[in-house]
């Protein structure tokens, strides 16, 4: 069985600790109404998250993965759900099962924590705060921190930095093959979530160093 040793765990947000899938798909469902186009749905959308809001707009006025609106478009509906999303970021976002007991379990074993998402500070500090969790993390690297978002490795080895940990002492728990793209590039080893969002995909076929099920399993390999 693998056991990991970090001094660091760097801690993803949306479909790691948060399902927030349920605020999003209604922002992008009102969106979708004030621009007279057709709905998109919970289920859908739980495939477009985790490459930031800018990307999930494109991908909900497309309907496409990898759509790219026309620019006209784009500028029309993205200030249309930045107000919704402002009202809307916690109202029907919750905790996975077993997010506070491993949180408590990494804070009760000395570990240094810290909070890595390509969601904006706007939504990402609020969110966090109203889920009663933000106070865990020692740092919170938002999708506009920084220059560069995952999975660029920037934000991981600014975390690092931050808490003066070799790369090599870190741990990344994520969900998406965005999160382990930027762990491999920073040298982090990485656990994903088997629940999370990776757009449909099984999480495991991205080869992280491990998958669990849920955040109370870090006790058996921390």
């Amino acid at each position: 069985m693998t056991i990991f040793q970090p001094k660091l765990v760097m801690i993803d947000v949306d479909g790691t600790l948060i399902d927030s899938v349920p605020d999003l798909a209604y922002c992008v469902d009102q969106m979708m109404v004030a621009l007279n186009m057709p709905l998109r749905g919970e289920d859908t959308v739980r495939h477009w998250v985790g490459n930031g809001v800018p990307r999930l707009v494109e991908r909900a006025l497309t309907g496409e993965l990898d759509g790219s609106p026309s620019k006209e478009v784009f500028d029309k509906a993205y200030p249309i759900f930045l107000d919704l999303y402002a009202q809307n970021s916690s109202v029907r976002s919750t905790l996975y099962e077993g997010v506070i007991e491993g949180l408590e379990y990494l804070k009760s074993e000395g570990y240094l924590l810290g909070c890595v998402t390509n969601k904006a500070e706007q939504f990402t500090h609020p969110l966090l705060k109203s889920l009663g969790i933000f106070d865990y993390f020692g740092i919170v690297i938002s999708g506009d921190t920084l220059e560069r978002k995952k999975p660029d490795p920037m934000p991981l080895i600014h975390g690092a930095d931050f808490f003066n940990v070799e790369p090599n002492e870190c741990l990344m728990l994520g969900d998406s093959v965005s999160d382990v793209k930027a762990a491999r590039a920073a040298n982090f080893q990485i656990i994903c979530m088997s629940y999370g969002y990776n757009h449909g995909n099984n999480i495991a076929h991205e080869n992280p160093d491990l998958v669990i099920d849920s955040m109370k399993q870090l006790r058996d390999y921390l």
